[in-house]
């Protein structure tokens, strides 16, 4: 049986590299190295990686005079990290995929995940490509071009966190940060076979960002090849800011950690669909035998609908992107001629809705997530599938059948947009792949603040149907 010390260092879990740092077997030199290396072998053909930071050089020399004086900054140090390119770093600029900001100039100050994720030692090795706007639920721009799936670099890796999937499952980096505003970490995890956390609105403080398109849906995640590596980043990045009061308020509605990692059985509610949409049989199949393989742990699983109304937020899901680019161009005038035309004929639609649409939205969400509050007081967890579709070509935005039915642009997002809306912590989790070899995810889903509880889970899951020994081709 092999050992991770049999695998090449770019395949290294990050849990596993400050062991070695610490007893200096290797140094952050030698996993920076080894994962350049990588990026420059895949690059040509995933395009996952939009930029490079030459700092990082220097910033691992530091940490490797740190674990050598044995005082690492934390868990993270010298763990070689990626950027998605919508969430801003001070020393590189953010282009968002649009045209629109091919010329802007890097942030004054990085953005307050980012600017932890400076602070613990990660090496943060470069940014990763997006879709304009991150609107989308595939990955490709004016700008960059598209992103490919390593698993098979004709189809897409989902979007719009695509060029961080794509890299991580490639072995470029253990670990990237991402944003997930209506599926967009979940759902590329879920096509490239990894782990793909997005936490509870407010688990991890956010500002001096980019504005926002989505309200207060898009949350800051990790995305990695284990649940172990996941929740390191997310501990890391993890905790309130005075400054964002929505922090503060889930702090204050989770679990200790403690509390949290209690084993005990709990109530799992199996979903195989929404509405009637749609899946994939091959992710039908595979997503309910790992969900009902829970059992095996002591869990109670049923199988049933969903029992919460989420009509009127899927209904009302257009007019969130649609309003909020209309507000982004209205506080920065000068990139609307520069954005595709696709986008600048949805900020007019959005500009077209008018106040009370958008106080009728908020109202809608407002009631969602007090209808989820009572949800789960009968229900711990919420198992769906990921996404309702395989990757399909990386150039298309999305699949226009699922299963022989006709189905639009959030045809095979239909799992993933109303966690985001409900403010929920959700995890991707690979199961056994397609019969074509394809990666499938799971979703686990829990109530609001119960982020640790859906780890546990989740990484319990991992132990029972390990998928370690599954990677894309070299």
């Amino acid at each position: 049986m092999s050992t991770v010390e049999d695998l090449p260092l770019w395949q290294w879990p990050a849990t596993a590299l400050l062991p070695a740092y610490r007893s200096c077997r290797l140094s952050p030199v030698d996993a920076l190295r080894a994962c350049l290396a990588r990026i420059n072998q895949v690059q040509p053909t995933l395009n996952a990686f939009v930029a490079h930071r030459e700092a990082v050089w220097a910033e691992a020399e530091a940490s490797a005079q740190r674990h050598r004086a044995g005082r690492p900054l934390s868990p993270l140090d010298g763990v070689p990290v990626s950027v998605k390119d919508n969430l801003c770093l001070a020393d590189t600029t953010t282009v968002w995929g649009s045209p629109a900001l091919r010329a802007h100039p890097p942030a004054a100050r990085d953005e307050w995940p980012v600017a932890r994720l400076r602070a613990s030692g990660a090496l943060i090795v470069g940014k990763t490509n997006v879709p304009e706007f991150t609107l989308e639920g595939y990955t490709d721009n004016p700008v960059f071009g598209p992103t490919r799936n390593p698993w098979n670099p004709a189809l897409t890796p989902g979007g719009s966190s695509g060029g961080a999937v794509s890299s991580v499952a490639a072995g470029c980096t253990p670990l990237a940060l991402g944003t997930d505003g209506g599926g967009s970490i979940r759902r590329p995890a879920s096509h490239c076979g990894l782990v793909g956390f997005k936490p509870s609105i407010g688990a991890i403080a956010r500002g001096d960002g980019l504005p926002s398109l989505l309200l207060d849906f898009e949350v800051v995640g990790p995305m990695a090849r284990t649940v172990a590596d996941a929740r390191l980043l997310f501990d890391t990045l993890r905790g309130p800011d005075p400054r964002d009061r929505s922090s503060l308020a889930c702090a204050a509605a989770g679990p200790t950690h403690t509390a949290a990692h209690t084993p005990r059985p709990l109530r799992i509610l199996y979903v195989p669909t929404l509405a009637d949409a749609p899946v994939d049989p091959a992710i039908a199949q595979a997503c309910e035998a790992g969900a009902l393989s829970l059992r095996a742990l002591g869990h109670t699983v049923t199988v049933g609908p969903l029992p919460l109304d989420i009509a009127a937020i899927t209904a009302l899901w257009p007019q969130v992107g649609q309003i909020g680019l209309a507000a982004l161009f209205r506080q920065h005038p000068k990139w609307q001629p520069l954005a595709s035309a696709k986008y600048q004929a949805m900020a007019e639609q959005g500009a077209a809705q008018g106040a009370p649409a958008l106080w009728h939205l908020l109202d809608t969400v407002e009631r969602l997530r007090r209808d989820c509050a009572a949800l789960f007081d009968l229900i711990d967890v919420i198992a769906m599938p990921s996404a309702a579709a395989l990757p399909w070509p990386a150039q298309e935005a999305f699949p226009h059948t699922i299963d022989g039915q006709p189905v639009g642009p959030r045809g095979h997002a239909v799992f993933t947009s109303w966690v985001n809306a409900a403010g929920l912590p959700a995890v991707s989790v690979p199961t056994a792949p397609a019969p074509n070899g394809l990666p499938i995810g799971l979703q686990l889903i829990g109530a609001y603040g119960a982020d640790d509880t859906v780890l546990s889970l989740a990484q319990a899951y991992e132990a029972h149907n390990p998928w370690s020994d599954r990677r894309p081709a070299p």
